[in-house]
């Protein structure tokens, strides 16, 4: 029964695994996660996701529609992207307040916009 098995399987699968550390991740499509935690205080994560290389712009704006910070301005390979948003990070110019954020990703022909909220 066990020769039958493995026989099965191989026939099916092909092969083992040897071990999942080795699968790579394929993007299918662009994407925009939600920042976690949310609400935060003082920073955030804000996770992306696209399927074919290009130029990525990641801003994040206040209510007022003001650009607060760039995160993200270069070209990037496919893949899937975390990264910190620090509100006491130096690349900022003031010290933001309470309030409600957003941040919103360009890359091609794909743009997706997402609300965050800053609790002190």
């Amino acid at each position: 029964n066990v020769i039958r098995t493995i026989n099965a399987y191989l026939s099916n699968f092909g092969q083992f695994p040897v071990n999942v550390d080795n699968e790579e991740f394929i993007v299918n499509d662009f994407y925009l996660y939600q920042n976690y935690p949310n609400p935060f205080n003082p920073s955030t994560i804000i996770r992306y996701q696209i399927p074919e290389a290009g130029f990525v712009t990641l801003k994040v704006y206040d209510m007022l529609a003001r650009e607060v910070v760039t995160l993200v301005n270069e070209f990037k390979p496919s893949g899937s992207y975390d990264l910190e948003f620090n509100t006491q990070q130096t690349t900022l110019n003031k010290q933001l307040s309470s309030g409600v954020y957003f941040y919103r990703i360009q890359t091609g022909e794909f743009i997706q916009s997402k609300k965050m909220l800053l609790i002190k």
